[in-house]
């Protein structure tokens, strides 16, 4: 991943730059999917229709199960299927990560009070 993020002492996502010429990826929040729930991107280097694309598939996945190990494997298992392997996807409420990504295929957010982690690595 070109860029490290850390968390300040506010919970605001401060983003830093690697020597490359790329720059940090703008923080777009968004007030609430069409499910109603409260969406906030954090990071992404993504497409705005692929980064949809994942909310709405992690929208109806939280709807289907109720355990974050199976939520995660359906958004992996989808993400695969639509875009090719090897797509990781992590979901929980408290977790760390340091992770590497091929360009264009990453995204962090929040879906009300779950954060979702899904890249393309491999």
């Amino acid at each position: 991943m070109s860029e490290a993020s850390k968390r300040n002492g506010s919970g605001g996502v401060v983003l830093k730059s690697s020597s490359d010429d790329r720059k940090p990826i703008p923080v777009a929040i968004s007030p609430a999917s069409s499910t109603g729930k409260k969406v906030i991107i954090k990071i992404a280097d993504m497409r705005d229709d692929m980064q949809k694309e994942a909310v709405d598939i992690a929208s109806s996945a939280f709807d289907k199960y109720s355990v974050e190990k199976d939520v995660a494997e359906h958004i992996k298992k989808e993400f695969d299927k639509k875009h090719g392997p090897t797509w990781h996807c992590i979901v929980g409420r408290n977790f760390g990560s340091y992770v590497t990504h091929e360009t264009n295929h990453f995204v962090y957010f929040y879906l009300d009070q779950k954060a979702v982690l899904l890249f393309k690595s491999g």
